[in-house]
């Protein structure tokens, strides 16, 4: 029987009441109280960051922690142009370990990304790092892809 921790549902409640939040607000205004209600409710949640795709490039929309060069993104190129590419959530347990990781931090050492979409069309992607090796596990992805569908029926 798999236990429920009252904080992390309380966290996740918190997160997609925001992210499902009225559709009269501006969707950069919920993108950025999404991804500060991210980081507020997941500890080991070390930057997330949302892009949105423009043309062919994953361009940086919102972010809470560690700051990112990697503003613009072609898709195929990094984990995140991967999960755009393959349109499908994309877990690495180790960032060293893979040769497409575009560093954002030295301290990263694990990411998940959770593409936004609208049937089989990418409109942006959720992308967070930890600091944890191995950090997101089936919990993770099935919340996020939760928080990626609320944000995909605002657009």
């Amino acid at each position: 029987m798999t236990s429920v921790n009252p904080e992390r549902s309380s966290a996740e409640q918190a997160v997609l009441s925001v992210a499902g939040s009225a559709e009269s607000a501006p969707l950069d205004a919920v993108l950025e109280r999404t991804v500060a209600a991210l980081q507020a409710g997941f500890p080991s949640y070390t930057g997330v960051y949302i892009y949105w795709l423009d043309g062919d490039t994953l361009v940086l929309r919102a972010f809470r922690g560690r700051p990112t060069e990697h503003v613009r993104i072609p898709v195929g190129r990094g984990v995140c142009g991967r999960a755009a590419r393959e349109k499908q959530t994309v877990v690495v347990d180790d960032v060293g370990a893979d040769p497409a990781y575009l560093a954002c931090s030295i301290e990263t050492r694990s990411e998940i990304v959770v593409p936004v979409m609208r049937g089989t069309r990418v409109l942006g992607e959720i992308d967070i790092d930890s600091d944890v090796p191995a950090a997101f596990g089936d919990e993770d992805r099935r919340f996020l892809e939760k928080v990626a569908f609320l944000i995909a029926t605002r657009v």
